[in-house]
This record gives C-alpha cells, sequence and structure tokens, in this order.
C-alpha cells in the first residue's frame, strides 16, 4: 500500500555535509565511538526485551536492548491521533505531524533533517488513527544527541506564522496529489472509514478538508501543540544497540525538566452494532475500471475474536492460497487480484478504536458487483457453516505468526518499536508484544467460525463501489 500521510520522505544519507549553524543557547552532545557486540542467540518463541518506567512527567519510556547491529531506532509517539482531531479542524493532526519539522527551540528549520543526515540515519514521520509518531534510524554512537533533539522539540516548536501558511499549501498540495488528482484517490483507506461508520470522530476526511486547513489559526497550532505534544501525552522508544543505564541517564537528562500537561477528556470514539448493510457508490473521472471494496466492523481490541480475525484474515485474504483469491481469481476470472485487511493505515496491532477488515478489488465493466458479492460471500459461507480443518488451522497459524515476526523486523527495527510504543501508548503495557504469538496459537477453528458468524455478517459489512465517471458518462448518452 502506498505510504500516506508521512510528512518526510524516507530516504538514507551517508558523509559528513557541513551546513552554516546560528549560535544557539544549547548545543546537542558529542557523538562517541560505537560499540559492536556479537550478535544474541535466536529465540525459539517471541522474546522481545521490554524495560519499561515512566518519568515524573509522565513520559511513557520502553527500552528494548538487541546488540546484533551497531545502530539504534528512536521513536517519540503522540496520542494524538486524527481520529480525535477537533471539528472544524479537519486534517488538524496530519497537519500538525508536517510542523513538527520546522524548527524547535534549539534547532531551526530543517536542522533536525540534517543532523540525522549527518549521522548517517533514515527518519520519518506518520499521522494514524490512533498516534501521530515521528522516528529515526541511526548509528547507535549518535543516539545520545538524537534523544536530545527530539525532547527539543518537545520542549518547544517554533510556531510561525510564516511556517505556518507554507505547511499549510505542503498538505494542500498533498491532498491534490494523493486523493482529489489520483485515480481511486482515498479507496478504500480513506473513504471506507467515512462511510462504514457512524461516530463523526471515526466517519470525518482524515486528510482534511480544504477550507479546513486553510481555516488553522496560529493560536490553533500553539495550543494543539501545547495540549497534545507534551511527555504526558506521549511514549518513547528506544530499540538497538546501547547500554541501559546510559540511555536511561541520557532521557532523563533531557526528557526529564519537560513540564507534564493535564490532558483533556478523550472523546467517546465507539461505534454502535451495525444491523443493515450500507451500500456507497463513488463517481470518479479519473478513473478508468470500476472497484469494489467490502469492509465488516471488527471485533474489540484485545478480545479473542479480534485474535480470531488476524486468521480470518490469513484464511480468506493473505497470499495465493486464500480462499478469496481461489474463488474469485483463480476459479472464476473476476478480477486479477484482491488485496486488503486490517487497518489500511498500519497493521493489525497498531490501533486502539474501531476498525473494519476490508477487502477490495478492480473488476472489468462487464463484470457486475453483484457477481461479485454472490461468489464473496459463498467463500465466506463456508467459514461460518463448519469449522475449519486441522490443515487450513495450521496454516493460517504460520502465516500469521511470519506475518508478526515481519513486522517486528519491519525497517531496521522499527517495527518493534512501533508496537512498542504503540503498546505503551494506549494499554500501558508494551510487554504485550511478547503475548501476541501465543493469543494467536489459542485461536480455536470453534472461535474463527464463531466470529465468522458474528462479524461477516451481511448486515455488519459496507459495501463500497467506484464507478469511473466516464463510463457512467457514455451509458447515460447511448440511445
Amino acid at each position: 500500500m502506498r505510504k500516506v500521510f508521512g510528512a518526510v520522505a524516507l530516504a538514507a544519507f551517508t558523509g559528513c555535509a557541513t551546513t552554516q549553524e546560528a549560535q544557539k543557547p544549547e548545543t546537542p552532545p558529542a557523538v562517541e565511538t560505537a560499540k559492536v557486540e556479537a550478535p544474541a542467540e535466536p529465540q525459539s518463541k517471541l522474546q522481545v526485551p521490554v524495560d519499561y518506567y515512566k518519568l515524573d512527567n509522565g513520559l511513557k519510556v520502553v527500552l528494548s536492548r538487541d546488540s546484533s547491529a551497531p545502530k539504534a531506532v528512536v521513536a517519540v509517539y503522540y496520542n494524538i491521533g486524527f481520529r480525535i482531531e477537533p471539528k472544524d479542524r479537519t486534517g488538524f493532526a496530519h497537519l500538525f505531524e508536517h510542523m513538527m519539522f520546522q524548527g524547535s527551540t534549539n534547532l531551526g528549520k530543517m536542522e533536525f533533517i540534517r543532523l540525522i543526515q549527518k549521522n548517517g540515519g533514515v527518519l520519518n514521520g506518520s499521522t494514524r488513527f490512533d498516534f501521530t509518531n515521528y522516528f529515526e534510524v541511526v548509528p547507535s554512537n549518535a543516539l545520545e544527541p538524537i534523544l536530545w533533539a527530539e525532547a527539543d522539540r518537545m520542549r518547544g516548536l517554533d510556531v510561525t506564522e510564516e511556517n505556518l501558511k507554507n505547511q499549510q499549501g505542503v498538505v494542500t498540495n498533498e491532498v491534490k496529489v494523493n486523493v482529489l488528482n489520483q485515480p481511486y484517490g482515498g479507496f478504500p483507506w480513506l473513504d471506507m472509514p467515512q462511510v462504514a461508520n457512524s461516530n463523526w470522530y471515526n466517519a470525518h476526511n482524515f486528510y482534511g478538508d480544504l477550507k479546513d486547513l486553510e481555516a488553522a489559526s496560529l493560536e490553533d497550532v500553539r495550543n494543539f501543540f501545547k495540549t497534545y505534544y507534551a511527555p504526558s501525552n506521549a511514549a518513547l522508544v528506544v530499540v538497538g544497540d546501547f547500554e541501559p543505564e546510559q540511555a536511561k541517564g541520557w532521557i532523563q537528562k533531557y526528557f526529564g525538566p519537560l513540564p507534564t500537561v493535564a490532558q483533556p477528556s478523550k472523546p467517546d470514539i465507539s461505534e454502535p452494532r451495525q444491523t443493515k448493510e450500507k451500500r456507497h457508490d463513488k463517481q470518479d473521472k479519473l478513473a478508468q475500471r470500476p472497484a469494489l471494496a467490502v469492509g465488516y466492523h471488527m471485533p474489540d481490541v484485545g478480545t479473542p475474536e479480534y485474535f480470531a480475525m488476524a486468521l480470518v484474515d490469513e484464511v480468506l485474504l493473505r497470499g495465493n492460497d486464500s480462499a478469496l483469491y481461489q474463488q474469485l481469481v483463480q476459479k472464476k476470472g473476476l478480477t486479477g487480484d484482491i488485496a486488503g485487511g486490517v487497518n489500511q493505515l498500519g497493521n493489525h496491532w497498531n490501533y486502539n478504536g474501531p476498525m473494519q477488515w476490508t477487502a477490495y478489488l478492480f473488476h472489468d465493466t462487464d463484470t457486475t458487483t453483484d457477481a461479485i458479492l454472490k461468489e464473496f460471500d459463498g467463500v465466506v459461507a463456508q467459514l461460518q457453516s463448519q469449522p475449519i480443518d486441522a490443515a487450513t488451522l495450521e496454516r493460517a497459524r504460520v502465516k500469521a505468526r511470519s506475518r508478526l515476526y515481519g513486522q517486528l523486523e519491519g525497517f531496521l527495527g522499527f517495527g518493534r518499536a512501533d508496537l512498542l510504543a504503540s503498546f505503551a501508548l494506549f494499554f500501558d503495557d508494551p510487554a504485550r508484544i511478547n503475548r501476541l504469538e501465543s493469543e494467536l496459537m489459542k485461536v480455536t477453528p470453534e472461535l474463527i467460525q464463531k466470529t465468522a458468524r458474528e462479524y461477516l455478517r451481511k448486515e455488519n459489512r459496507t459495501v463500497l463501489t467506484v464507478t469511473p465517471a466516464a463510463a457512467t458518462a457514455s451509458k447515460t448518452q447511448a440511445p
């Protein structure tokens, strides 16, 4: 899936570029020589090291040591995603993600990025349903200055009218490029939540209405930063090759003095149980072929059914051996591929609210939505009618376990930091990461059948179609 809601293009840099530095009241720590240790012995089961504690100001800190390579991942997650952004300020969480790269107390505009570049690192930031995150992957000898820099922008953001107007323009252009002027723009990752959900917090345009983006004021930005970008609303994760006590000393030194901020009550983001199928058609003047997405409301996070849906996903949708691929592509030839899953802006684990399991595909104009849904429903009915056999269950478990391990190892160790930060932020329990595999192994054929019957009901789904506007116009003009 295409990367969205990212403020900084992900890129690797090497060498030692020079930049002209202005005088500042505080300078970053010097870089020390890295230590390289032998790789750790592989473990037969998932055993991610988790050292979890909190600073007096409320900052949640997770350290996870891995000396297999001389690198470190620093991730800062703020408990403000676009799901709970203020009304009449749609897209504001995403706009603010961009603002965080415009300068801070001791780092001018773009100097944070240059600091990472000069140390041979990579960085990015993104806005998701339930958090906004910023992360860097650097050689382990650069860990201290990166911690200093992250604390510096948590301490104070350089919020100016010029920076605000500049980033409003950047985000507006991003919306135009990724959604408004893109064939199938927003399908299904942006469109499905808006039509499947009924609670405004889950159903508004996360990318932002252009008029809302343009209406954001300097006071709005300052208040947003003061409220949400505080240590009491954040989690800091360090993964990689470091000395734990030394890292704790740096974290206390740079993050410890930051003041705590009382957080406003979080809004109610619950969704009512859906009792009637929803259908919505989107006219797309740039699309060449029709498209179809089917989204079902997920079980609550952490329930047995939630883990069962991870295996349902593998059985029905993931890979060429999946039941839907075999039926719709291999046997019936109704589409060339089918994709989807849980949480189109992340993965099965890094969200904390209402969500859909979504399957989507593109098809020819002479294939009807009803014809596809008939075959789709037939596959789902088989899962609902009887427990799956032992071989299918074992294959699903292997695939789910492999996917989990792949997510943890993703992008130089950032995948591990992502789950640790999410679990600290949402549940105050980063050690949850080590229980995911065992929870998946507990899922039985009977639980899968029960889950499919309740959550893959037609009444629990939304059918979203994309109709090429050109095709609609030609049909209208035909004699």
